[in-house]
């Protein structure tokens, strides 16, 4: 009697590990793992190596766990029919189940989900041993699921879609293993596909370029007066725009390059508004461009789009020592503020706590789009309790409007 009941203790204790190893490997944070095995401790890697192998290790856990929560209900049947008699089978299913349940399965499954990673650094040995015992079984097991994986194939697309992958960013996080500043660049990498050409692009009406007839004269005061590295070559207007040209290969160690202005200048990469930021990254990037000219449905140019345009959409503003640092924001006095007509709409909306429902873009855009026309200096509205007037205009484009506090609101934004 004594051994049947070290023999039930052995088998729970089995079932405990097996049912705490699945439990852990589970749930592990590869992560920490990977971070941990790469400062030189070796039980980490370990466990990151039977981690990858999740299919054996899976069917080694499901066989040992089987094994042991059988051998503990015969080995319990047995002892209670000999001490109950016929009652003994019924009481035996009952209390096996029960401190089963009880020590085999909850109990260190909830332990482990706790301390996922240390159980696993603790397992890994001995599981590791367990897959290599049972490998003809696991080969076994491994061709059963191939077959059963052909015959139940799964029509749904295993791929992650954008929101899960946010998600899993946002576990990520509280986990611990990256800071809101790396989330906050990951989720601007998972959403770059959500930009559009149209939505990051220079207008034409800020573009510099000269036209392909122009003398080298001409060429090299409009590099210094733009100080812009590139220049877009046209033919005749800006909707004609037949290359780019660098700074640097307009200039040689002796001064302008006698080349004709054909072969100094690459080829345009052209893109509809509606090209995704990251599918126009891949592009400039294969075509070793650095600009791509955006056009409309006519084959005229709206505008241009740089890798530093798309960059910028992941990492913020850039600065190099030639950019001139523009502040769209500008208060004047405590319920005055002058705001450049060029200003990002949501910056502007959250700026002044508004509510604003428009497909424009810029803050000129959404004026126009209020007042029905082009303003005049000096027109304006009323828009939430802030007083709007567009202060200065210039080719048809809003370039300033003053932004008046009510005088219920606090001074400060």
């Amino acid at each position: 009697m004594i051994g049947s009941l070290i023999a039930m203790a052995v088998c729970i204790l089995l079932s405990a590990y097996f049912s705490a190893t699945e439990t852990a490997f589970s749930s592990v944070n590869k992560t920490r793992l990977r971070s941990m095995a790469d400062k030189g401790n070796r039980r980490a890697a370990l466990a990151l190596e039977v981690a990858g192998e999740y299919d054996k290790l899976l069917s080694t856990i499901l066989i040992g766990n089987n094994l042991v929560n059988i051998a503990v209900a015969a080995i319990g049947t047995v002892l209670l029919v000999d001490l109950l008699g016929d009652m003994g089978a019924t009481v035996s299913t009952i209390s096996v189940t029960i401190v089963v349940l009880i020590f085999g399965e909850v109990t260190p499954k909830s332990i482990a989900k706790d301390h996922s990673e240390a159980f696993s650094m603790f397992s890994a040995p001995i599981i590791r041993w367990l897959i290599r015992l049972l490998t003809p079984v696991n080969f076994l097991f491994t061709q059963w699921k191939r077959l059963v994986s052909r015959i139940f194939r799964s029509r749904d697309d295993a791929h992650m879609t954008q929101d899960e992958l946010l998600l899993l960013l946002d576990e990520v996080q509280q986990d611990g293993a990256i800071d809101q500043s790396e989330r906050e660049l990951l989720e601007k990498a998972v959403t770059l596909g959500d930009v559009e050409a149209q939505d990051i692009l220079t207008h034409r009406l800020d573009l510099e370029g000269v036209d392909i007839s122009a003398s080298r004269e001409e060429i090299a005061r409009r590099f210094t007066e733009s100080r812009f590295s590139r220049l877009l070559v046209y033919r005749g207007s800006m909707d004609h725009i037949v290359g780019i040209l660098c700074q640097k290969d307009f200039y040689t160690g002796t001064g302008v390059s006698d080349a004709p202005l054909e072969e100094l200048m690459t080829q345009p990469v052209f893109v509809p508004p509606t090209e995704e930021a990251d599918a126009l990254l891949q592009l400039l990037r294969s075509r070793k461009c650095h600009v791509a000219v955006v056009v409309d449905e006519y084959g005229g140019t709206l505008g241009i789009v740089t890798m530093e345009d798309i960059l910028e959409e992941l990492v913020g503003e850039i600065w190099d020592e030639h950019d001139e640092v523009e502040e769209p924001f500008r208060q004047t006095d405590e319920r005055t503020w002058l705001v450049d007509g060029g200003a990002e709409l949501d910056d502007f909306a959250r700026r002044f706590g508004l509510q604003v429902d428009s497909d424009s873009i810029s803050l000129g855009g959404w004026i126009m789009e209020q007042m029905k026309r082009v303003p005049m200096p000096g027109d304006g509205f009323t828009f939430q309790d802030l007083t709007i007037t567009v202060t200065a205009v210039a080719d048809q484009r809003i370039g300033q409007v003053q932004v008046r506090l009510p005088e219920t609101e606090p001074a400060s934004v």
